[in-house]
């Protein structure tokens, strides 16, 4: 069965563009132009992933992120002309899974696609004596309870988890949501890392399973 793409962008023609060039590598895809047209939509469908221009009439990219993210995590990528890092860091903190500027080759907007459902693809349960990840539903099972989490924070849980202890740089940490090396804010990090803690911490009742290590990065520390 195909990956359907759901392609949401006002510009008619580049919204035709995106969908040839992803048709032409074998991804289904159905585009939308308007922002209030979204969400009735996805009451009865459910896209592999979404490719979501931020300026829209009607509802923005930035409102239908966060919309969006109160009922799902389908993999979301940003798309914007914009190309001010609190743009990107806005998009990022909303739930989004990565961003991608105007004008870009439609290479590389296939190599962002490919990357994020290759992550889907790849499932797998790891897990420790009270806490295991479960990566067919980007969530965390601590005893007898679930903790939903985004795309995004789930692949950046799952190094810190997979090494108890170990330290992480947040420029490590961004290696690995970012294979491609782009230049990102720390603070982008720091801000996913926030609210994965948040999402622990009220479910285990500790301080924190994830500690920051001054000057540094962080590190996961297994609750008991």
């Amino acid at each position: 069965m195909e990956d359907q793409i759901l392609i949401v962008e006002d510009e008619i023609k580049l919204a035709h563009l995106m969908s040839d060039f992803l048709t032409s590598h074998h991804y289904a895809t159905h585009i939308i132009n308007h922002g209030n047209e979204v969400l009735p939509w996805l009451e009865h469908n459910r896209p592999s992933l979404i490719l979501l221009d931020i300026m829209l009439p009607g509802q923005s990219g930035i409102e239908l992120c966060k919309a969006i993210r109160k009922f799902s995590n389908v993999p979301i990528i940003m798309v914007s002309a914009k190309v001010e890092e609190i743009d990107r860091l806005l998009g990022l903190e909303l739930g989004a899974d990565d961003y991608i500027c105007k004008p870009f080759s439609y290479a590389e907007l296939v190599a962002r696609v490919k990357a994020i459902l290759r992550r889907l693809t790849s499932i797998t349960d790891i897990s420790s004596s009270t806490m295991k990840l479960d990566e067919s539903t980007y969530s965390v099972q601590y005893k007898a309870t679930s903790i939903e989490l985004t795309n995004f924070e789930f692949q950046l849980f799952k190094p810190l988890f997979n090494n108890p202890n170990r330290i992480f740089s947040r420029d490590s940490l961004m290696d690995t949501m970012y294979a491609d090396q782009r230049i990102v804010s720390h603070r982008t990090i720091d801000s996913h890392i926030k609210k994965l803690r948040k999402k622990l911490d009220e479910v285990t009742q500790t301080d924190s399973v994830i500690q920051s290590v001054y000057g540094v990065g962080y590190r996961f520390v297994h609750p008991q």
